[in-house]
């Protein structure tokens, strides 16, 4: 069985030492991988530059961007932003990408927002693309690649190509109008997760799984957080709050043995969670790992 890794969002520094703090307190805690998102606006990071500079602060980090929006790049101009990278932190990067969601910041930056399966054709042409171009380069070859989301075609498309599938928390509510997101229940992850690995094959030991927490909550009664959850959560109930593998909540202790479940129950080994929860989930790892010791 694979060793756990666990990663954390670096969220938007508006200073080079506010970063480096924040690499130096995940590093302290014994995360494995800094990742950036991929949104626009003057208020966002860049992707690439914060991960050089995270990976400056942090040598011992692996780098990943968690996940490019696809539509904002030309594959030419990717594969040299990956290339620098890779050089640059002596090959510690980890590449993420996928089709982009939010149809807004397509619509503010003045490019199409075509509709999703059109998306998904032109991020496989990307895959395509960049395989192309790293082939050409003698010093180093193309990151591993992690693809993933919740559709049918993204899960397939990670299946075929990918050495990391990550599974995103966020899901279209059924009957309710387009853009209306809510959080997967334990019973929905595991039809995706199944659907994955009937498409991955002989493929399926060689590609990790990752699981997006979006919430983490530190507490001594579960059931009260659970509610207040479903209570922000309108798609969501409190006992799916308390099974589903996107929302951690418990005491420490409890956090991690649902880590080892979800690992057991879903094949998750790599768990990457948001900034704002970065600190909360850091006391988990070293628990986990214990317990992971202690079984090997």
């Amino acid at each position: 069985m694979r060793s756990f890794r666990f990663g954390f969002s670096l969220g938007n520094h508006l200073t080079p030492a506010a970063l480096a703090e924040t690499v130096r307190t995940a590093e302290t805690y014994g995360y494995d991988r800094a990742v950036t998102v991929d949104h626009l606006g003057v208020n966002r990071s860049s992707p690439f530059l914060a991960l050089l500079a995270a990976g400056n602060a942090g040598p011992r980090l692996r780098l990943g961007t968690y996940v490019l929006n696809n539509g904002f790049w030309n594959a030419s101009i990717l594969a040299r932003e990956v290339a620098t990278l890779s050089r640059l932190t002596e090959g510690r990067v980890e590449l993420g990408i996928g089709a982009g969601v939010v149809k807004s910041e397509f619509d503010g930056a003045g490019i199409p927002f075509a509709p999703f399966r059109q998306r998904l054709d032109r991020l496989a042409a990307t895959l395509d693309e960049l395989d192309r171009l790293f082939a050409l380069e003698t010093d180093l070859t193309r990151p591993p690649l992690l693809l993933g989301g919740t559709s049918d075609r993204l899960l397939r498309l990670a299946a075929e190509r990918a050495d990391t599938v990550s599974f995103s928390g966020w899901v279209q509510v059924p009957g309710q109008p387009a853009g209306t997101l809510g959080i997967i229940p334990a019973e929905h992850a595991d039809e995706r997760v199944g659907l994955f690995r009937a498409a991955a094959g002989d493929r399926l030991p060689a590609i990790e799984h990752d699981v997006f927490v979006l919430d983490v909550r530190v507490t001594d009664d579960r059931q009260a957080e659970a509610e207040a959850v479903a209570a922000e959560e309108p798609f969501l109930t409190a006992e799916q709050a308390l099974e589903s593998p996107f929302i951690l909540i418990g005491t420490v202790e409890e956090i991690a043995d649902q880590v080892l479940r979800h690992r057991e129950r879903y094949g998750f080994t790599s768990f990457t969670v948001q900034r704002p929860f970065m600190e909360a989930f850091g006391p988990v790892i070293e628990l986990v790992r214990k317990a992971e010791g202690a079984t090997s």
